[in-house]
């Protein structure tokens, strides 16, 4: 726990440049509330939006009824915010870079959903989509209120509602009760 706290305020004091990437990284802006640069923020929600749909596909394949409704709306919903995003960097409107491919992080977590099946595969789901949910309200959050560019700044805001509107919904589904099981 000392050396958490020791890396944590190393990375604090190594200046705002390398704070924000590295914070950003490590969890630590999350945890001290500090806006995401620019480039971080647009690497960040270009990442969850190719999970979101991804993972969203394979919920509109393998899951309960109720997941697959809740796919099918997060498909919609983040393939716009990742038309719109796309839109804002490749217009020269926002500068920064879009990635590619998932990170390891997202790429592990949807390989391994790409393995479960039945009450496995809908536990795991739903928690994947509660978590990515979280961490995508606290980095628009971040962002709607410090964020650097204002047209981003200003999108990050308009999005927020949607984002905590899928949340919510998301962690309707850890409540479902199992197919076959009893509410005893």
């Amino acid at each position: 726990m000392k050396r958490l706290m020791i890396v944590a305020g190393c990375i604090l004091l190594a200046g705002p440049a390398l704070a924000q990437s590295v914070g950003e990284k490590t969890g630590v802006n999350s945890a001290l509330g500090v806006a995401p640069s620019t480039a971080d923020f647009v690497k960040e929600v270009a990442i969850s939006d190719m999970f979101e749909i991804e993972s969203n596909k394979l919920g509109e394949e393998k899951g309960t009824a109720q997941d697959k409704t809740f796919a099918r709306q997060m498909v919609t919903d983040h393939t716009k915010t990742s038309t719109e995003l796309k839109g804002m960097v490749t217009s020269g409107k926002v500068k920064a870079e879009l990635p590619t491919a998932l990170d390891s992080s997202h790429q592990s977590k949807l390989d391994k959903l790409k393995g479960e099946t039945g009450k496995d595969f809908s536990s795991t789901f739903a928690s994947d989509q509660v978590s990515a949910h979280k961490d995508a309200v606290s980095l628009f959050e971040r962002y709607a209120k410090g964020g650097d560019d204002a047209e981003l700044k200003d999108w990050a805001g308009k999005t927020l509602p949607t984002l905590r509107h899928h949340l919510d919904m998301a962690q309707e589904l850890n409540k479902a009760p199992s197919v076959g099981q009893s509410n005893k």
